[in-house]
C-alpha cells in the first residue's frame, strides 16, 4: 500500500535530482570566468565527487546482487527488456486482483524508481566532470597556442 511518507520519500528523491542538476549548471556557468589553478581544482573536486557517486553506486549493486549496466548498448537493451516487462506486468494486474501480489509489485516498482533516482544522480556528477575538464582542456589549449605565438 502506498503511503504518504512513500510519496513524500519519491517527491524528495526528485527534487534532490533537480537540484544536484541546478547545482552543476551553476558550477559549469562559474567555472568559465575562474583562472586556470581554480578550474583545476574544481575539476578535481567534481571527478572526485563523480568517483564517489559511482562508488555508491557499486556499493548499492553488490548489496543487491545485481551489477551497473556497462555501458549504453547494454543500457539501452536493459531499459527496452524492462519497458516489455512492464507491459506485461501491466496486463498481469488487469487480470488479478490479490492485494500482497500487487503490494509486493509496488515495493519492487519503488524500489527501482530510487534506483534510477541513484543512477541520474550519478550521471548528473559525471557529466558536470566532464564539462569542466574539457573546459579546462580548453584553457590549456588556449594557453599553449598563445604561448606558441
Amino acid at each position: 500500500m502506498t503511503t504518504d511518507a512513500d510519496s513524500t520519500q519519491a517527491n524528495a528523491a526528485f527534487s534532490k535530482l533537480a537540484q544536484k542538476v541546478n547545482e552543476a549548471q551553476a558550477n559549469i556557468k562559474a567555472a568559465v570566468s575562474k583562472g586556470r589553478d581554480e578550474l583545476r581544482a574544481q575539476v578535481e573536486q567534481a571527478q572526485n565527487k563523480a568517483q564517489e557517486q559511482a562508488d555508491e553506486i557499486k556499493a548499492q549493486a553488490a548489496k543487491t546482487q545485481s551489477e551497473a549496466a556497462s555501458g549504453w548498448q547494454d543500457m539501452k537493451d536493459k531499459w527496452q527488456a524492462h519497458v516489455v516487462d512492464l507491459h506485461r506486468k501491466a496486463d498481469e494486474r488487469k487480470a488479478e486482483r490479490d492485494a500482497n501480489k500487487a503490494e509486493l509489485k509496488a515495493e519492487m516498482a519503488e524500489d527501482y524508481a530510487y534506483d534510477a533516482v541513484d543512477f541520474a544522480l550519478s550521471t548528473i556528477q559525471e557529466a558536470e566532470y566532464a564539462v569542466l575538464d574539457a573546459i579546462l582542456a580548453r584553457s590549456d589549449a588556449d594557453a599553449l597556442a598563445v604561448g606558441e605565438s
